[in-house]
């Protein structure tokens, strides 16, 4: 996984930008393990450095509890097994309650960073905490096997899940199953979500066929709703409007690492490339720039968009399009379906980086 570097600096005068569309990378199922940590944007991050917004009381109490439950992590025996409450200390015979916390609300709250400062505040050495997407870890069954990430992840002190997310049938029985093996190993679990966890898969597919599915891992948790509004507009201007063709070309040449393509083009090519691998075909960049940005055509395209804006968010990489505004990405029809939320998510984190990737670009002279 690639870190941040500073603001990009100006590349040599005529350098060609670089391309999403010609980078096809491999991610061997070791890289999936080791890089299941915070990503860079979150690397600093800690309870203290979370700011709860004073209308918000939800807020400060999310980090109360948070804080004696990374506290309690400590008590895990070095073996494993069965714990108790949350996973502390040792388990009455008969455990009793969710063995995690889940923490619901909005986009743009901070539940990302919460997760984060959760895993930092973990006693366990770095090697037995895990930190992934709900897509990372799907990803990660897919290229381990179910048994062996039953194996790799059992012997962990800490599973901390982010965009916890049931898009189809087959999520729902995998993740139950998995979460359920993890909890009799003893795994502390912390998942992220826009939705409760007893509606999950709601809008998507028939949730109501796979109810005991979802009940059970409704079950592992204790829900943290947390309210309030997206911080990343809070008392910020409206995200900058799209560039000129012209000048995103010009500011792309202009930036070491960035790359620049065509929007079309890079939404083929991502349907070429499995989610699993979006983080590292962001490896190095500096910047992306887009061209002819335009509304997505279909549902699908659009839930590949929705990942490689997360992977981009989480590396911190500034985003410089020509086109029409990230507001207008999704159809009213997407906007108001199933996969809302994501795409909420989405333009909320898009419209970050746009802002971001605006000083790029450096004002016309007179």
């Amino acid at each position: 996984m690639s870190s941040p570097s500073a603001a990009p600096g100006p590349a040599p005068s005529g350098s060609a930008p670089l391309s999403l569309c010609a980078r096809e990378p491999h991610v061997p199922a070791e890289r999936l393990v080791a890089e299941m940590v915070p990503p860079p944007r979150f690397d600093s991050v800690r309870f203290g450095t979370y700011v709860p917004d004073p209308a918000q009381p939800s807020q400060r109490e999310a980090v109360r509890v948070l804080e004696d439950f990374a506290a309690g992590l400590g008590g895990r025996p070095a073996g494993g097994g069965r714990r108790g409450l949350f996973g502390f200390g040792r388990a009455p015979k008969a455990p009793a309650g969710p063995r995690g916390v889940y923490l619901d609300g909005g986009y743009g709250v901070g539940k990302t960073h919460l997760l984060a400062s959760l895993w930092h505040a973990a006693p366990a050495e770095p090697s037995r905490k895990a930190f992934g997407t709900f897509v990372e870890l799907t990803n990660l069954v897919g290229a381990l096997g179910f048994q062996q990430t039953v194996r790799t992840l059992s012997g962990h002190a800490l599973l901390c899940i982010d965009e916890f997310e049931l898009d189809d049938p087959g999520d729902t029985v995998l993740v139950s199953t998995l979460l359920s093996r993890l909890v009799e190993a003893g795994v502390a679990l912390a998942a992220t979500s826009n939705t409760l966890p007893g509606k999950l898969g709601e809008g998507r597919f028939a949730a109501a066929d796979f109810l005991r599915e979802i009940q059970g891992l409704s079950a592992h948790f204790r829900t943290l709703r947390i309210d309030g509004e997206d911080y990343r507009h809070r008392g910020l201007p409206e995200a900058p409007a799209p560039f000129t063709e012209e000048r995103v070309t010009a500011a792309a040449r202009a930036t070491e690492g960035a790359s620049l393509d065509a929007f079309d083009a890079l939404l083929d090519h991502l349907a070429k490339v499995h989610p699993s691998r979006y983080g590292a075909l962001t490896d190095g960049l500096g910047a992306v720039c887009l061209t002819g940005v335009r509304p997505v055509p279909d549902q699908s395209t659009a839930l590949r968009l929705v990942v490689l804006a997360d992977r981009l968010y989480d590396r911190e990489v500034p985003v410089l399009a020509s086109g029409v505004p990230f507001d207008r990405l999704f159809s009213e029809d997407m906007l108001e379906g199933g996969y809302r939320k994501k795409y909420f998510r989405a333009i909320s984190r898009l419209t970050a980086l746009a802002r971001d990737g605006a000083r790029l670009v450096e004002p016309p002279r007179d």
